[in-house]
């Protein structure tokens, strides 16, 4: 009797929930997985709200996709805001014969990857200044080609000198959710990444990838996106 009276209940639940239009959770959840595993590219919330059915709860789905795969050689993770499925963290090794090894960038061209990823927006003299060193031809031409930095805007100062920043590729890249999730200095000493004696007054700044010009960056002109990349912001070619 008891199980009948169940299965009125759960009758009488769907029947409530076709009528206020609500979609069946289980089925749009298959549909996201589907859509997370056929895309190229990471997806956003957006990108799920317009082709599941109308209604479906996207965060709720996200959070049972992230739940159901925890523990499985692939798992959901979010990068860039978006999100995709990537062979779990503690497999990568089993897939290492099978990744084409790509060209290492140098030590200049990742010193000036991550100045820009920490003081974005920042110029070509301000990524010198900040290495001590001048910046060879062809690395930040590299960093451009790779699509991991942007040129943001120019400098409201003598000369109108292009800014540069991060990108959403690169983000996805090295597997951050968002550019705020890069290390910090305690973390940085930890990871080995600071040996020695560290200066007392070094601090890391807050990273930021705001979009948005600051007040002391005026839009790029139109031609700007035309010129060589190893052309420096007075016109001559790279130091």
């Amino acid at each position: 009797m008891d199980e009948t009276q169940d299965m009125a209940e759960e009758t009488a639940e769907v029947s409530q929930a076709d009528a206020a239009g609500i979609p069946d959770h289980h089925e749009a959840t298959r549909i996201a997985e589907a859509l997370l595993f056929a895309s190229a590219e990471p997806l956003s919330v957006d990108d799920l709200v317009g082709r599941l059915p109308e209604g479906a709860d996207v965060g709720t789905i996200l959070q049972d996709l992230m739940a159901l795969y925890a523990g499985r050689g692939v798992n959901l993770v979010r990068v860039a805001g978006r999100f995709a499925f990537r062979t779990a963290s503690d497999l990568s090794f089993v897939l290492a014969r099978n990744v084409v090894e790509q060209r290492k960038l140098s030590r200049a061209a990742m010193e000036t990857l991550a100045i820009v990823a920490y003081h974005q927006p920042v110029t070509r003299a301000e990524i010198e200044e900040i290495r001590g060193v001048a910046t060879s031809k062809g690395t930040l031409d590299t960093l451009l080609e790779t699509g991991w930095i942007r040129l943001r805007g120019r400098r409201k100062a003598p000369g109108r000198p292009v800014t540069y920043g991060t990108t959403p590729q690169f983000l996805e890249h090295f597997g951050l959710d968002a550019i705020e999730d890069l290390p910090g200095l305690e973390e940085l000493k930890g990871a080995g990444f600071l040996e020695g004696r560290v200066p007392p007054d070094l601090s890391i700044p807050v990273p930021t990838d705001d979009q948005a010009l600051r007040e002391d960056e005026d839009p790029l002109d139109g031609d700007d996106l035309f010129q060589p990349l190893s052309i420096d912001e007075s016109g001559n070619g790279s130091e």
